[in-house]
């Protein structure tokens, strides 16, 4: 249930690197698109949320964990998989597990064969300083 939720989250995050995703009706048809009934559309607002309002958090720790790379050479469906994840975890109490899974397997959906290690290494990263003291 959860999954597809996500991946409509991480749409509408990818789509706000590029446009302003608060515009409702996108929202809506992205929901509408994958059928989500209302406790779905309701987590994926969760995650939407908990990313735009947290994003200079996220994009500073990205910076910090993303080596060699900075938020803004980031490609846009890693930097929204990653900061989708981060913001689960902290913002919405996710096991990191789950997350962290849930990004690599948007990562392999939807970016690059090496986006999937990328992925799963800045998590590992950012848990291991951050989630795992």
């Amino acid at each position: 249930m959860r999954s597809k939720s996500r991946e409509c989250a991480f749409k509408i995050i990818f789509s706000s690197l590029f446009h302003d995703a608060d515009e409702q009706a996108f929202r809506r048809g992205v929901y509408k698109a994958s059928e989500l009934n209302g406790e779905e559309e309701a987590f994926a607002e969760s995650l939407v949320e908990a990313v735009r309002t947290h994003m200079p958090a996220l994009e500073e720790r990205l910076g910090k964990y993303a080596v060699g790379f900075s938020p803004e050479r980031l490609f846009p469906a890693d930097k929204s998989a990653l900061c989708m994840a981060m913001a689960e975890i902290l913002y919405i109490g996710t096991p990191a597990v789950v997350a962290v899974d849930e990004a690599v397997a948007l990562a392999k959906k939807y970016s690059t064969e090496k986006s999937v290690g990328f992925v799963n290494g800045v998590l590992a990263g950012f848990l291991a300083e951050e989630v795992q003291k």
